[in-house]
């Protein structure tokens, strides 16, 4: 590759390298569309060769009929019927490449990584002939820039083209191509929409790039610093992020191991909250130093409640009594079930409010966390409940009994995902020299902390100091649902001192853990290599599930060693030094704001 020179100019290889890529564009618009085969209007194009189309296809079909019946061979034909089937290959080409074609390729056939290679490869090659540190305007010379400290304001002479949006100043980025800079202006304008990019253009990464400069352009807004390269934006099309301009990055530190059921774990944590991941690491060899932690699953059932209206609260009551008869019980379930091969129905609880029929669906998901699958079977229980009651009302597939991404009190009571707790006795050595405190001290503290404190603030499913940070940490690690967190982190922590006060017997109970391995943000790398660090990666294939429930006990054996932790901080006086370390700075600012 040819050098720079030293002022930051590319030099004559990278020139020809755009006026190679313009040329190809020119060459590109030059080139013969189906739209092109006849001198006239479009629409009149498209008529003659519709009318073209299923005019010969009627009269070869009649012909063949005929043949058919007076035994004729279908091989022998005429000259009309040759020229008929010229013509309907002919119209049959055009409709193909003037619909099919661009239609196929933007719902199903998206081009592969190979396809664009070539174009990607030549506009790698320009920018990194060209990497500029600071955007510059089209057609502007901008060889004769400084390099800019980071935090430096910008200076008076450099000549770059500027737009001042709400006071601002927002620098105009050149774009690649400019075939680019056309779409680009047509997002802007709106008569492209941006939503549409990734099926109109065929690349996912370039529809990103050219979403992301239309939305500087219209904000204002810079969004330098904010990550677009190094991301394959194909994994998330339609199915974790629509109309992407780029990606954030947290970093991920690794608590343990510790050891679970007889396993160790490395646990990943994604966080940007210092002391937290060196504070589960640290409860982490408590337990392991004890022996290890157990965990035990109590329940495994994902819900969905939909809401349904009757005129009367009789006829609501009645439809109650119908799912709830053990004789139906085995109609019901074969209907949710036909819906996939790992939702299986346990249970449906009814609850009447006047008119109105909330019916929460209780069913196994196999290893997803199963939200999609028990809507699709809930859909077919109704499907068939309306033919039986033709006066039910579905208000919605979802009315809030579920409950999904909310405190609510069924969830901590019912449980919802896996219901998983999980314990462990720390030795009073290991108290006092790893833990830095002692018995009676942390038993009191989770007394008048987590069980009182938390009963006088009213908690709901609360009872804990902060089991929602590991859950978080863990969840965006692993590629869950994060907004899911709410109800997952519902957890009570229970201390208590054994063997004449020696040691402690510590455990969380945590009855709504809503966690999978397949599906979502699971499929991602990054989050790919989290799970498959814990072993969990993808689908079990022996024991469908056993992934996902292997995940729900170590988040709870996470939870557990930074409850033991964190409750020890506390109980040490260590909590305000220990943040003032790791999340902290150590200056003082009291002097730093009167200098």
């Amino acid at each position: 590759m040819e050098q720079q020179q030293k002022g930051g100019r590319p030099v004559d290889g990278a020139v020809k390298m755009k006026v190679k890529m313009v040329e190809n564009h020119h060459h590109r618009n030059d080139a013969v569309k189906a739209s092109d085969a006849l001198p006239l209007p479009l629409y009149l194009t498209n008529a003659v060769f519709f009318t073209l189309f299923f005019s010969v296809v009627y009269f070869l079909l009649t012909r063949w009929r005929e043949k058919i019946r007076t035994s004729t061979p279908l091989h022998m034909v005429n000259l009309s019927e040759i020229v008929a089937i010229l013509a309907f290959v002919a119209s049959f080409i055009y409709l193909l490449g003037f619909f099919g074609i661009d239609f196929v390729q933007s719902l199903i056939l998206r081009p592969s990584h190979d396809v664009w290679a070539g174009e990607d490869d030549e506009e790698e090659i320009i920018l990194k002939e060209d990497a500029r540190k600071v955007p510059c305007g089209q057609a502007l010379d901008c060889s004769s820039l400084p390099k800019l400290a980071p935090v430096a304001p910008l200076k008076p002479a450099l000549k770059v083209a500027q737009k001042v949006f709400d006071k601002e100043v927002v620098k105009e980025t050149t774009p690649t191509t400019a075939e680019d800079e056309e779409v680009i202006n047509a997002v802007v304008a709106g008569t492209i929409p941006s939503y549409s990019l990734e099926a109109k253009l065929g690349d996912c990464t370039r529809a990103a790039s050219i979403r992301r400069e239309a939305l500087q352009r219209v904000t204002g807004k810079s969004l330098e610093g904010l990550p677009l390269e190094g991301f394959d934006y194909e994994s998330i099309l339609g199915q974790c992020c629509e109309m992407p301009v780029g990606y954030i990055t947290i970093p991920v530190g690794i608590a343990g191991p510790i050891m679970l059921d007889g396993r160790e774990f490395s646990v990943p944590m994604a966080t940007t909250e210092g002391c937290l991941v060196a504070s589960t690491n640290r409860g982490c060899k408590a337990i392991n130093l004890s022996g290890g932690a157990t965990s035990v699953l109590l329940k495994d059932g994902m819900t969905r409640a939909p809401v349904v209206r009757f005129n009367s609260a009789k006829r609501a009551a009645e439809l109650k009594f119908f799912m709830e008869d053990p004789e139906n019980a085995d109609t019901i379930a074969t209907l949710f079930n036909k819906s996939s091969r790992f939702g299986r129905l346990q249970s449906v609880q009814c609850a009447v409010a006047g008119k109105n029929l909330y019916m929460r669906f209780c069913c196994s998901t196999g290893d997803a966390m199963g939200m999609n699958m028990v809507s699709k079977g809930v859909q077919n229980v109704l499907d068939f409940l309306q033919e039986d009651f033709p006066d039910m009302d579905v208000i919605g597939i979802s009315g809030n009994y579920c409950s999904d991404k909310k405190p609510a009190a069924v969830n901590w009571i019912e449980g919802r995902g896996k219901s998983v707790v999980c314990e462990a006795v720390i030795k009073g050595g290991i108290v006092t020299k790893v833990l830095k405190t002692n018995v009676p001290a942390l038993v009191e503290l989770n007394m008048l902390k987590n069980l009182t404190g938390s009963a006088i603030a009213g908690a709901l499913g609360g009872f804990n100091a902060h089991a929602s940070n590991i859950v978080s940490a863990v969840y965006l690690a692993t590629g869950q649902d994060p907004a899911q967190n709410i109800e997952s982190s519902h957890c009570i922590t229970m201390m208590e001192a054994i063997n004449d006060g020696k040691d402690l017997h510590v455990s969380v109970t945590m009855p709504s853990i809503e966690v999978g391995t397949v599906g979502g943000g699971t499929q991602l790398a990054s989050q790919s290599a989290c799970l498959n660090l814990l072993g969990v990666k993808g689908a079990n294939r022996e024991a469908p599930g056993a992934n996902a429930r292997q995940l729900a006990s170590v988040v709870a054996a996470s939870v557990l060693a930074g409850e033991l932790s964190l409750m020890s901080a506390i109980a040490a006086g260590q909590l305000v030094n220990s943040h003032m370390k790791y999340n902290r700075s150590s200056k003082d600012v009291s002097a730093l704001v009167s200098a």
